[in-house]
């Protein structure tokens, strides 16, 4: 058996450590001494994508904020499911993340970061939405896997995307008929009770693990703004 090897490591500036390690052709990202993605458990990052991007009616440019980079799956789901003249930003607010993904997963996603609808934002994500309901220049779908979740969160600073404040700013930075798609790692009913209260029609979608798990622990929670 291949040993697991450290790959890359750094530390946030309020302590948090990410490290990304390799064993056996895949790679594994931790946060402290929890592993967070990895490439052999994709599935919720690819339907995260699959949910945000399913339209009630066809969008021919779709722009697209996908707030974290992680392992790049639902950024490669994204370029998957839209046309040729979409445009997809990625909101990373760690440099590094953005760095690994380049330098150090032997070319797993040089073709999704060099692809010319792909566009980096080394930034907040929370910036980026606030930026677009402070503009015209709103969003089709936005995509957060940034927390476990409003109860859970891995960025302090995340806590104003739940606020009701947060969650209107989400709604104005979409454009009619716009999605906006929250994976957490459990049931939160709070966020679908304040996703109601903002006006959105909302779902809530159990998610497994991977496609053969019996068990849907997870949750996608999907706000959809009025045409």
């Amino acid at each position: 058996m291949r040993p697991t090897t450290k790959i890359a490591g750094t530390v946030t500036p309020d302590g948090t450590t990410f490290r990304l390690y390799a064993h056996d052709g895949e790679f594994y990202l931790y946060m402290d001494e929890r592993q967070v993605m990895s490439t052999t458990l994709t599935h919720s990052e690819l339907l995260l994508a699959d949910v945000g991007c399913d339209f009630r009616a066809k969008r021919k440019n779709p722009r697209i904020l996908i707030g974290g980079l992680g392992l790049g799956y639902s950024l490669r789901r994204c370029l998957e499911l839209t046309g040729s003249r979409a445009i997809i930003e990625v909101a990373e607010l760690l440099p590094e993340i953005v760095r690994w993904n380049r330098e150090c997963l032997d070319g797993l996603n040089d073709g999704l970061l060099n692809d010319p609808r792909t566009r980096i934002v080394e930034d907040d994500v929370y910036s980026c939405i606030r930026d677009a309901a402070e503009s015209s220049s709103c969003y089709d779908v936005i995509l957060l896997d940034v927390d476990d979740g409003p109860s859970s969160l891995i960025q302090s600073q995340n806590v104003q995307i739940y606020r009701h404040e947060g969650l209107m700013t989400i709604k104005r930075a979409l454009k009619p008929g716009g999605r906006a798609a929250f994976w957490t790692a459990t049931i939160e009913p709070g966020l679908l009770r304040d996703l109601r209260r903002a006006g959105f029609r909302t779902e809530e979608i159990p998610v497994a693990k991977h496609p053969r798990a019996k068990r849907k622990d997870h949750r996608i929670y999907l706000a959809e703004r009025d045409d």
